[in-house]
């Protein structure tokens, strides 16, 4: 953390009271998943769908398998889920036999990637008869658009309950009145006099003039993974403009020669080119947006292809010491899971995690 009067302003923690995650600006997350699975249940246990001659309702979830994360990146909420779920159902004619006949409705691809409308709705039934059949064209024409409703409920209640105290208030926010002169004391002592009560109020205009650098704690990150495909296609997925806008799923600017800019999701993350060898090695200046200014990483991957598949391996020196553990994670999220998913190099989400 920057003493008063060093540095970026962003990290000083006057801004909250409680001192945690000022102005919402490191990455944080919250895991979904438990709570998603359960509700998942909840909201198809005994989830009845009818009209008055015809009667079916979901018995059972009989598979739930995915996971579901809520991130906060710079005080904007990002929701990530994916879910493959199949549901029991079972149904009867109320005016004919009014013998049941069961079937299984499946959902392979909920997502954040995909609409609502989007989503896939398989319905199959066990056994293939006239009454059966009936019930199947039901469940695809009335049947699939009450579970898009419900799954819809799901969603809506992810982002309400995964809302809460992610998003943590500024100052201004908080409703709890400090006392100016008192935080100003108090920041001044624990400074040992780095700074004065009248330049820590106007540490974050002086900030941006000062000609005093952050001292900086840093680390070094280094990871391996292994891709099935060749190392030029993970190269290109690496340097192609059109291939990463596909894996980040958002536009991004990529200049792959030497000196050459790039800028991704959203910008927020952002560098350059130092390096480029086809198929071998990428070196990058790479830095978050939310880092102090002018100060950036430097990351090397390297690629090594094997008989079945491409080792990569990457390290990255002169990460924030604070960045050091979600930036692991974020690697293996944006970048190595992403990429497999996309362009199906990988294994499953379990392996990329």
């Amino acid at each position: 953390m920057a003493k008063w009067g060093e540095g970026d302003p962003r990290w000083i923690v006057e801004e909250r009271p409680d001192a945690t995650n000022v102005n919402n600006w490191h990455w944080t997350e919250k895991n979904a998943t438990p709570w998603s699975k359960e509700r998942l249940q909840q909201l198809f246990d005994d989830f009845k769908i009818g009209q008055s001659d015809i009667e079916c309702v979901v018995d059972a979830v009989d598979k739930c398998t995915g996971e579901a994360t809520v991130n906060n990146r710079k005080g904007k909420l990002i929701f990530f889920y994916e879910w493959e779920l199949v549901l029991k159902w079972s149904g009867r004619l109320l005016n004919n036999s009014n013998l049941s006949h069961k079937g299984k409705l499946t959902i392979p691809n909920l997502s954040e990637e995909n609409s609502l409308e989007d989503v896939e709705l398989t319905v199959t039934i066990d056994e293939s008869n006239d009454e059966s059949e009936t019930l199947k064209q039901f469940m695809y024409n009335v049947g699939r658009e009450r579970v898009r409703q419900q799954l819809g409920v799901y969603i809506k209640e992810l982002k309400e309950e995964y809302s809460k105290n992610l998003i943590l208030p500024k100052k201004s926010d908080d409703g709890i009145a400090l006392n100016a002169n008192n935080a100003k004391n108090a920041a001044q002592k624990t400074a040992s006099g780095v700074t004065t009560p009248s330049s820590a109020g106007n540490n974050s205009s002086n900030a941006k003039s000062s000609s005093v650098g952050c001292k900086l704690d840093v680390r070094t990150l280094s990871m391996c993974e292994e891709f099935h495909c060749n190392a030029n296609d993970l190269y290109n997925a690496l340097t192609k403009p059109d291939m990463v806008t596909a894996f980040t799923r958002a536009p991004a600017k990529v200049d792959a020669v030497r000196g050459g800019e790039f800028v991704l999701y959203g910008g927020n993350v952002l560098g350059k080119f130092e390096e480029l060898v086809p198929e071998k090695k990428i070196q990058q200046s790479w830095r978050l947006k939310n880092w102090s200014s002018g100060h950036y990483s430097n990351v090397v991957i390297e690629l090594e292809e094997t008989s079945s598949s491409t080792m990569m391996t990457l390290k990255q020196t002169g990460i924030p010491a604070s960045e050091y553990d979600a930036m692991r994670t974020n690697w293996h999220r944006y970048y190595w899971h992403s990429i497999k998913q996309t362009f199906g190099f990988g294994s499953s989400i379990a392996d990329a995690l």
